[in-house]
């Protein structure tokens, strides 16, 4: 059994989501509802639960808000935003669960599924870290190993290489770290972070490129000395983004 907190500023959203969760395969416990910073704050120290469906904007602040106030995070969280863009940025980067509104059935009872099954605590301390970070300006980004969560500076970050199914990022402390996420993955979040996709199978970081070579039909080298190819359809583009720079 899972215990759920619901803090959602209107009244019908809470009555909705609870009504869904109880059609779920998951037994629950419902540990109240509220709809504020402080009243959630309190339910939660009151409570103790395993889980909060979290809504961004509340009456008297944010959700980010009410985070801020415990020292320690030891419950799960799983956002519930309208749809803004940069917050979601930040949540993708940071590897935390949200539901845009309107909530759906399938979205809500997916989400729960998925957190009673981890029911991973530390993770999600670790993961709000870089979250709240983020919120401010995308720097940090949440990459799962099969041995670790590791929070990585974007700007840390050198290149990043396809492997099938699997992406291995290479960072400028000469650390690699392979992650079960596919390039497209970090492609789609990366490239309004100064990243730039050369090849089908090469994500780099444009702030480490040393030079580009003609030779051999063209490539960068990075400030690790790694060689990375530029497809022929991807050079002028990046010659583009040179001419920027």
């Amino acid at each position: 059994m899972i215990s759920i907190a619901v803090i959602d500023d209107e009244s019908k959203a809470r009555e909705t989501i609870i009504r869904i969760l109880s059609l779920g395969k998951t037994e629950i416990r419902i540990a109240g509802e509220a709809g504020s910073v402080a009243s959630g704050f309190d339910l939660i120290n009151r409570e103790h639960p395993d889980l909060v469906l979290l809504d961004i904007n509340l009456t008297d602040g944010t959700g980010f808000d009410l985070l801020k106030k415990f020292e320690k995070i030891t419950f799960m969280v799983i956002f519930i935003t309208a749809h803004e863009e940069y917050a979601i940025k930040a949540f993708k980067f940071s590897a935390i669960d949200y539901i845009l509104k309107p909530i759906t059935a399938g979205d809500l009872l997916h989400a729960v599924d998925k957190a009673n099954e981890s029911k991973s605590k530390q993770d999600t301390e670790v993961k709000l870290t870089a979250l709240l970070s983020n919120l401010e300006k995308i720097r940090k980004i949440v990459l799962r190993t099969a041995e670790s969560i590791h929070i990585i500076q974007v700007k840390n970050i050198i290149r990043c290489e396809a492997d099938v199914n699997y992406t291995t990022f290479y960072l400028d402390n000469s650390e690699k770290l392979l992650v079960s996420k596919t390039l497209k993955d970090y492609a789609d979040l990366l490239e309004h972070s100064g990243f730039f996709r050369t090849h089908q199978s090469h994500l780099v970081n444009l702030d480490h490129v040393v030079r580009y070579d003609k030779t051999e039909g063209g490539h960068l080298v990075m400030a690790d000395g790694s060689i990375v190819p530029v497809s022929s359809r991807k050079k002028e583009e990046l010659f583009s983004l040179f001419e920027k720079m």
